[in-house]
């Protein structure tokens, strides 16, 4: 019976759904900060996959409608883009430097510390773009001379702590701006960040959305001068 579950192709699926249905559940109930529903949801999973011992290459087969609508639903994230356009053509100076600051610090800190601890020519690659979205990071490492899964790995761990740690560090800071508490998600925690400033309001979402978009197309266009620059190797 166990076999059968496990290989039916939809496996995958329920396993995403369930977990990410339980982890809602619990940041609901505890508004803890190590409750953040992608992070609990991930562990959830990667539980369930081990406990059942299911391959990655399984799940993911059985898992692949997920992939299906993410681009719809990057797409949807123009709508609230699109409702509070005029709130973003008022602060448009102010998130261009924010957005360029961000991150140029964001690379060059994340290079220098690497390279200082002793992190090689592929690790470096890999690291280098962590903070954007997942498809345009697996092709930047790859363009780099770094390790496609390395690169999404560092990709989800830098969404689940920006997730975790973003808010509580705003709060401490006395930042309350729908603006800027929403592009600060969407710059430092790309996806987890939006969809996390997305349950804050529809306003703090749209700028998270925005910053997450501005952020993969300067990346995308400048990271591989940065790096080069960067990386004495």
């Amino acid at each position: 019976m166990l076999a059968l579950i496990v290989s039916h192709p939809l496996f995958g699926l329920l396993v995403t759904l369930v977990g990410y249905q339980l982890a809602m559940e619990l940041n609901q109930r505890t508004r803890t900060l190590l409750t953040q529903p992608v992070l609990v949801a991930t562990l959830i999973v990667v539980s369930l996959l081990l406990l059942f011992d299911v391959d990655f290459e399984t799940y993911y087969a059985s898992a692949d409608i997920i992939w299906l609508f993410l681009g719809p639903a990057t797409v949807a994230l123009a709508v609230p883009l699109y409702t509070h356009l005029k709130r973003i053509q008022d602060y448009f100076w102010p998130l261009l430097v924010a957005l360029l600051v961000g991150g140029f610090a964001t690379v060059l800190l994340t290079l220098g510390f690497a390279w200082l601890l002793g992190a090689g020519p592929e690790l470096l690659a890999s690291l280098a773009p962590k903070s954007v979205t997942s498809p345009i990071a697996i092709l930047l490492a790859e363009d780099l001379g770094g390790s496609p899964a390395l690169a999404a790995v560092f990709v989800m761990i830098t969404g689940v702590a920006g997730a975790v740690m973003a808010p509580w560090l705003l709060e401490k800071a006395g930042i309350h701006l729908p603006a800027a508490r929403g592009f600060t998600l969407g710059l430092n925690a790309h996806a987890a960040g939006t969809a996390l400033a997305l349950e804050e309001g529809e306003e703090t979402g749209a700028f998270a959305a925005l910053a997450m978009s501005l952020t993969g197309a300067v990346t995308a266009i400048l990271l591989p001068l940065i790096y080069g620059l960067t990386y004495p190797g």
